[in-house]
């Protein structure tokens, strides 16, 4: 954005509508000054509409709550019967990333953020994002079908600070790729305010209590909680857990 060789239309270009040409500009803010922000019935009517005409792909029947914000929208692809509340930011940024994918009857919760800085992020069908929640992606983020992740919640796919050479601010040495990503199979259930870090997979039928932090795989059909996140209990009647820390855990709230 600070760069002096770019004028400020084409960082603005660069950063928020995502492709350069004056037609994509002036289509993106036709579509955001009249649609965005509009209150009642007639704002969800426009937004139905109208963000179609900038968005990469969108199904039948998906409803955008007011103030929805999208930026590099062409890379935003949105399947039937979805529903993004109000006050989302879906941003895909990057230039050379797929960016998002929502899968159908999937739900994103009011002021939650699914933001790409160079990275990937897919929801699989039936994904519910509670409220205030955040995934970001500089490398991958996968969340499978039918996960559930609870208010508050934190996912973070790729990117560190290393800290290392104290001769260096740690903002300048970041490693946008980090571990790889992350990914939740099909299934699975965070808690309200979860953290899930980088590097990280949590396989089907996972279970993570509330305000939990996930820096390690979590195996199959496992009940985890704790900072950092250890499997407690096995939701299969029968089946232990190895080094389990509790004989029993709380499902999230």
């Amino acid at each position: 954005m600070s760069g002096d060789e770019q004028s400020a239309s084409g960082r603005y270009m660069d950063l928020v509508v995502g492709q350069r040409g004056w037609f994509n500009l002036l289509l993106y803010e036709l579509v955001v000054m009249v649609a965005q922000k509009r209150a009642g019935a007639l704002g969800l009517l426009l937004r139905k509409k109208m963000y179609p005409w900038i968005l990469g792909s969108v199904g039948s029947d998906v409803t955008f709550g007011s103030n929805v914000v999208i930026r590099h929208p062409h890379k935003i692809r949105i399947g039937n019967g979805v529903v993004i509340d109000e006050n989302v930011l879906l941003d895909a940024k990057g230039d050379s990333n797929q960016g998002i994918d929502i899968g159908s009857g999937s739900y994103i919760g009011r002021n939650s953020i699914i933001s790409c800085k160079n990275g990937d992020i897919a929801l699989g069908e039936n994904a519910n994002i509670g409220w205030n929640c955040t995934i970001a992606a500089t490398s991958r983020i996968r969340i499978g079908r039918d996960c559930i992740v609870a208010a508050y919640s934190y996912i973070i796919g790729g990117g560190n600070y290393h800290y290392d050479d104290i001769n260096i601010p740690m903002c300048q040495a970041y490693d946008d790729q980090g571990k790889g990503g992350v990914e939740l199979k099909d299934d699975v259930w965070l808690g309200s305010h979860v953290a899930v870090l980088d590097g990280v997979t949590i396989s089907n039928g996972c279970v993570v209590a509330s305000g939990s932090t996930v820096t390690r795989d979590l195996p199959t059909m496992s009940i985890s909680l704790g900072s950092p996140a250890k499997p407690v209990r096995q939701r299969r009647p029968g089946e232990q857990v190895q080094q389990a820390s509790a004989s029993t855990a709380e499902a999230p709230q």
